[in-house]
C-alpha cells in the first residue's frame, strides 16, 4: 500500500484546528494501532499528525508516513522532541501523545467538548491511565498511578495532554530536559488548571512486563522524589539507564 501523503493543516473559521503530537523512538511495534486511532478524528476536527522522531531505525517512519503524518526530526530525548513536534505544529491545540498509547473510544467528543468551552482556553486535559494487561500487577499500578494523579495532581505523558497552543507557548512548552519532561510542565500548569477526562488511555505494559511490577515503579518513585529533591533531570536520566 502506498504512503498516504502527510496531511497539511488548513486553518478555518469554523472547526476547531488540532494538532496530535507524537515522539518516537524505534516505536514500529506499537505505533500503527496509536496513529490509527489518533487520525481516525480527522472528521471531527481540522487536525495534522505529526511524529517527532529521535532517530528511529526501525519501520516507524514507514508506519508514520502510512498514516499521512508529518515527521520532525529531532535529537533523541523525549523532551525535546516534544518540543520540536509542537514548535512545528500548526494547530490552534495541541495533543500530546506517547507512541505506546492508544486513546479511548469517543475521545473526539470528549476533546471537542473540552475545545468548545472558553473556559478551559488556560487549563490542560488529560486521561485516566490504564494498562493493557489483565493482571494483578497492572491493576494495583493504576491505582497507584490514580493515587498519585490525585495527591500530587502529576498525570504523565502516557496519559496525553491537551491543551490550547496560546496556552502550551505561555507555560513555555515543554523543555529539552533527558527525563520528566511531563512533570517539569505539569507543575507550570498547577492543580487548578488540569482536568480529568473521564476515558482511559491505554498503554502498553511490556516495560513493566519486563522490568516487573514493583521494581520499575520503584524506581520511576525514586527518580520522582530526587527531581522534587532538585537533582538535575541529566543526572536523574544516568540512574534510571
Amino acid at each position: 500500500m502506498p504512503p498516504k501523503p502527510a496531511r497539511v493543516l488548513v486553518l478555518t473559521d469554523t472547526a476547531p484546528t488540532l494538532s496530535v503530537i507524537v515522539p518516537t523512538l524505534d516505536a514500529a511495534p506499537l505505533l500503527d494501532r496509536t496513529l490509527a486511532i489518533a487520525g481516525a478524528a480527522a472528521s471531527a476536527f481540522e487536525m495534522e499528525l505529526i511524529v517527532a522522531d529521535g532517530g528511529s531505525t526501525d519501520g516507524t517512519l514507514d508506519i508514520a508516513s502510512n498514516h499521512g503524518a508529518r515527521v520532525v526530526r529531532a535529537r533523541p530525548g523525549r523532551g525535546g522532541q516534544l518540543a520540536a513536534g509542537a514548535a512545528a505544529a500548526q494547530g490552534d491545540w495541541l495533543l500530546f501523545l506517547h507512541a505506546d498509547t492508544r486513546l479511548p473510544a469517543g475521545w473526539q467528543a470528549a476533546a471537542a467538548e473540552f475545545i468548545a468551552d472558553p473556559q478551559n482556553a488556560e487549563r490542560a486535559a488529560y486521561f485516566r491511565f490504564a494498562l493493557d494487561d489483565r493482571s494483578a500487577g497492572a491493576r494495583r499500578l493504576e491505582w497507584l498511578v490514580a493515587l498519585r494523579v490525585r495527591l500530587l495532581a502529576l498525570p504523565y505523558g502516557d496519559q496525553g495532554l491537551l491543551l490550547s497552543r496560546a496556552f502550551y507557548d505561555a507555560l513555555g512548552g515543554f523543555r529539552a530536559i533527558p527525563l520528566m519532561e511531563d512533570v517539569d510542565l505539569m507543575r507550570r500548569i498547577g492543580r487548578r488548571r488540569l482536568i480529568a477526562f473521564d476515558g482511559a488511555a491505554l498503554t502498553s505494559a511490556a516495560r513493566y512486563r519486563s522490568g516487573g511490577y514493583i521494581g520499575r515503579p520503584l524506581r520511576n518513585l525514586c527518580c520522582l522524589a530526587l527531581y522534587f529533591l532538585g537533582l538535575p533531570p541529566r543526572l536523574i536520566a544516568r540512574l534510571y539507564a
